[in-house]
């Protein structure tokens, strides 16, 4: 019979039982339940709510369901209905009397509304260290660059310089984002809705505030109906978690065009790319291709757990076990990709030549060009037309803005003289940008300074 079965007549039918169970997918977070348990009991007994003997029992009990769990001696049950279930009755197995004295003072909906408050306070900190460690990769990476120019894009069309290193450090800039925005939910995530109850919470003079110091959170939850019926951490938490998976997609784009033979900007290790069955040419960058598919199953989750919470008066509904799964399958995609989009990127090979001579076509430079027509006394929008006038004498004559003779730039204006081949040189271009946030060289290595600083102080 279920530990709740005293109201009725019969046993559960077996597929209710296996439709209404979620022990499958939320034994998970047995670490947290436990966790809860034994800071529960604690309170209990400090209260004077249970006994000393039961207090001893409960909290060796549960620690030994801890470790027969974490040495595979004690396998969860399918049969039972959750994960909450299944510890209290295997403590009630070991200690009968004690076992049933542990949930005291609280309901499931609160219990589970702790677990998954716990289990996501304990995820942000893997996922920022997977993050911290990309971060480590890009500014590795970009640290090596700082002078390889290439081409910046604006609508996938050839735009200004820039270099390697900055093109790299835009990305650990989204990732920085991503820490910061973990840490900012964590805020709201590490605070605790035990002692809520059912909704209303309970005649027993329970301590709140301690179980949660016990804990290591922030605050307790202060309305109990919002206490076990908020979900937002979680909707919050999938949200980030799917910016995170749009970061890598945006960037696996670019990875897939740039070890194309049309770019040939890098190649990536042949441990970290595949072949095909019938073309024995292809080297194939799946890896960046499932991060951008998978991408798009992490951002589905965002709308899935809203729509399951748009509609749900308060306060706890059974919908709402749909939670854990749509945050677990989310969090599990990312932990399987930061990884390996992480090794993807230390191991590639990157050709400076390729980005160099992508860079000196397409006339990158222009604006360079009216830029230098400008600081000679000529009105921006007049030097403007004068360079697009430029570049189409170019492009007809099958010229680049470098190659063209004083003579010809000087069919343009007279206000081009022998110092306009410096002034557009794609190493003066960049070197040239200083401005705070721009490619120089010598901003971007104080640049990468700044993100690696930060990003230790953020985990």
């Amino acid at each position: 019979m279920a530990l709740w079965a005293g109201r009725f007549s019969k046993e559960i039918a077996e597929d209710v039982n296996a439709f209404n169970s979620s022990i499958s997918f939320d034994c998970r977070m047995y670490r947290q339940d436990i966790k809860g348990s034994l800071a529960h009991s604690k309170m209990l007994y400090k209260q004077g709510i249970i006994d000393e003997l039961a207090y001893k029992e409960i909290q060796q009990g549960l620690k030994e369901i801890l470790k027969d769990i974490e040495e595979g001696k004690l396998l969860f049950d399918p049969n039972a209905e959750d994960i909450h279930m299944f510890i209290e009755a295997e403590l009630t197995k070991k200690y009968p009397v004690s076992g049933k004295k542990l949930h005291t003072g609280r309901s499931r909906n609160d219990q589970v509304a702790l677990d998954l408050r716990l289990y996501v306070h304990d995820e942000i900190k893997e996922v920022k260290e997977l993050l911290h460690h990309l971060i480590t990769t890009l500014t590795t990476i970009a640290s090596k660059h700082t002078g390889t120019i290439m081409p910046g894009y604006t609508h996938m069309q050839r735009a200004q310089p820039i270099t390697f290193a900055h093109h790299l450090m835009a990305y650990a800039e989204m990732f920085l984002r991503d820490m910061d925005r973990l840490n900012d939910i964590d805020e709201r995530t590490n605070v605790s809705p035990l002692g809520c109850g059912a909704l209303a919470t309970t005649t027993y003079p329970l301590d709140r505030q301690f179980v949660a110091e016990e804990l290591g959170m922030n605050d307790i939850m202060y309305n109990s109906l919002d206490g076990v019926s908020d979900r937002d951490y979680a909707i919050e938490f999938i949200n980030a978690l799917a910016l995170i998976m749009m970061h890598m997609s945006r960037f696996s784009e670019e990875i897939i065009l740039w070890c194309s033979w049309e770019f040939k900007f890098i190649d990536l290790d042949d441990a970290y790319a595949t072949g095909s069955s019938i073309m024995p040419q292809k080297k194939n960058p799946d890896i960046a291709e499932l991060v951008r598919g998978k991408s798009a199953r992490v951002i589905n989750s965002v709308s899935t757990l809203l729509t399951v919470m748009k509609g749900i008066p308060l306060a706890y509904n059974k919908d709402m076990q749909e939670d854990k799964e749509t945050l677990f399958d989310a969090l599990d995609q990312v932990k399987l990709c930061l990884p390996v989009f992480d090794e993807m990127l230390a191991t590639m090979t990157v050709h400076k030549d390729k980005m160099r001579e992508a860079a000196a076509k397409g006339f990158i430079n222009a604006t360079d060009c009216a830029d230098y027509l400008t600081k000679k006394g000529m009105a921006f929008r007049d030097a403007y037309k004068i360079t697009g006038k430029l570049v189409a004498y170019c492009i007809e004559n099958n010229e680049t803005l470098e190659s063209l003779q004083l003579s010809e730039f000087k069919q343009f204006t007279d206000m081009f003289e022998g110092d306009v081949y410096n002034a557009i040189s794609l190493e003066t271009c960049v070197k040239n940008r200083a401005v705070v946030g721009g490619p120089s060289p010598e901003i971007e290595k104080t640049n990468i300074a700044r993100v690696i600083k930060k990003a230790g102080a953020l985990l």
